[in-house]
């Protein structure tokens, strides 16, 4: 099933992407979603027109399944949406449960996988390899029973018997499957012994030309998983399975932004590429940020904040004279902002609203309303408000909505020979609560109050701040895991006060743990 775009010299091969950030990407520590933050995610891969958006492992939770189904349900409805995929063990109540979340959308898949290696068959399932490929088979025949699009995927496929494995393949085109996807679950294959086994697979199915579409999943824990992919993608895979900014179990996955602009920028090269709109790259990466509170570092490929930058004074001469010496993309075609001044505290509502439309952010009415009130508030704290600040701002508030608890107020008192001190003022339900706390800074300071207020001790494992842009008065945001009670939670917030921002990090870590409780995942999955 390998589609052609265009009319020119050399037609291009299409490559599907198979997104899987709020599945693969979520389940991974630190990278948790709610409902309200995969569909947010989710409107926005589909804005960046990736092909399939894989929401969820319906089974796993009653929160996956409610994510999963109003996913499908408010994006995979949109006109011109992706398919949304829902991920299946091979039992058939697993398969029964996907389906019923993803059956509301336009274009619903059903992805079903199992282990193939004689290592997962040994110690994880403990079954036979006749009884793994029968139930392979059934399991991709009851697929079918609800959907055409049924993807199948032989788990550690890196590692399975070749013969063994083909059997099973075989056997799920013959039952139904029209996607047959191959992981490289644990980052094991190197790019020219992947590439091969890719090469022979499309070899030994070749009696099945044109009734499937091969696919391929690549983890990072060799660091080799964008090469791999690539590396499919030049023997014959026309489905590449990826997430923003890499996410994902362990090492992460192969990276959406770094195979997409691979393919855009060397087309003459490997004569493919993709429908996926590269100028939301650059935003998508950044609310994925904003969502998980986990940045990407500053040398990231593509979405990292030196991949534009240059410092060596040969580099900077050869720009300044000519961009094409050292820059092989434009910002531009990822949608980089240019952080230039767009608004001051004098602008209406209107004027917002075209900037952030401007910049992917489409609001009207009550998120307009929050987003209107966030901007004034910051515009009077500042002089300069970039399209970063506004990026921020509007995801914090996008992200902070339908809170447990809610920051009215914050005083801290600081400084050499006094004992940091902070009292803070919280909503809930309408209601107001005040209390105070001392600790060693301000911050601790703040996070105990606010523990005073709740009742939770929470212990904070990690802390990151970072300024969204340049300037003494840039906008602080600050990124926290907190442990409560052993579930651990990330939490993130944005402010130009940096005390601010952390006890806005630490009540979205806390509202999060108040809102999804301690979530509970089968462990396995492509």
């Amino acid at each position: 099933m390998r589609e052609k775009e265009g009319q020119g010299e050399k037609a291009m091969d299409r490559v599907i992407i198979f997104d899987t950030t709020l599945r693969d990407g979520e389940q991974s520590p630190g990278f948790s979603m709610n409902a309200m933050e995969k569909l947010e995610m989710a409107r926005q891969l589909a804005r960046l027109n990736v092909d399939v958006i894989e929401a969820g492992f319906p089974i796993s939770s009653e929160e996956d399944f409610e994510a999963t189904r109003e996913v499908a349900k408010q994006v995979g409805t949109l006109a011109g949406a992706p398919a949304i995929c829902g991920l299946s063990r091979v039992g058939l109540g697993d398969i029964d449960r996907c389906w019923e979340a993803v059956k509301y959308a336009t274009k619903p898949r059903i992805h079903t996988f199992v282990a193939t290696s004689d290592i997962h068959l040994k110690y994880k399932l403990r079954k036979s390899r006749a009884e793994v490929l029968k139930a392979s088979v059934e399991a991709v025949r009851h697929a079918r029973g609800y959907c055409q699009d049924v993807e199948f995927s032989p788990e550690d496929a890196s590692r399975s018997d070749f013969d063994y494995m083909c059997d099973v393949l075989e056997a799920c085109v013959d039952a139904g499957a029209r996607t047959i996807n191959i992981p490289d679950t644990v980052g094991y294959a190197i790019p020219r012994e992947w590439g091969e086994r890719i090469a022979r697979i499309q070899e030994r199915l070749k009696r099945h030309a044109g009734a499937y579409v091969l696919s391929v999943h690549c983890h990072n824990d060799l660091g080799q998983a964008v090469a791999n992919s690539l590396t499919g993608v030049m023997n014959g895979a026309r489905q590449v399975e990826c997430t923003i900014n890499g996410i994902g179990e362990r090492a992460g996955n192969a990276s959406l932004e770094e195979l997409v602009m691979a393919l855009h920028t060397r087309k003459d090269y490997f004569g493919a590429d993709t429908r996926v709109k590269t100028e939301e790259i650059f935003r998508t990466s950044r609310l994925l940020s904003h969502i998980t509170g986990v940045h990407v570092q500053p040398n990231k490929a593509i979405v990292g904040e030196n991949a534009f930058a240059h410092e060596a004074g040969i580099h900077q001469d050869g720009v300044l004279k000519e961009k094409l010496t050292y820059e092989i993309m434009k910002p531009e075609d990822i949608g980089r902002p240019s952080n230039k001044l767009v608004l001051g505290k004098h602008s209406g509502r209107h004027a917002l609203a075209a900037r952030l439309k401007d910049l992917g952010l489409d609001l009207a009415g009550g998120d307009l309303d929050r987003a209107f009130k966030a901007f004034k508030d910051l515009a009077d704290r500042k002089k300069e408000v970039y399209d970063e600040d506004l990026i921020a701002i509007v995801t914090d508030e996008a992200t902070q909505t339908d809170a447990v608890y809610q920051l009215e107020y914050l005083h801290v008192i600081s400084g050499t020979g006094v004992i940091p001190s902070a009292t803070v003022k919280l909503k809930k339900d309408g209601e107001s609560y005040q209390d105070s706390g001392v600790g060693d800074g301000p911050v601790d300071a703040a996070l105990a109050a606010i523990d005073a207020i709740t009742g939770l001790k929470g212990r904070l494992q990690d802390y990151a701040i970072r300024a969204a842009t340049s300037g003494k008065d840039a906008l602080g945001e600050v990124a926290v895991k907190v442990d409560f009670d052993g579930t651990l939670v990330s939490g993130k917030g944005s402010s130009t006060d940096v005390i601010e921002a952390s006890a806005r990090a630490y009540l979205s870590a806390l509202n999060r743990m108040l809102r999804s409780g301690q979530r509970t995942k089968d462990a396995g999955g492509v």
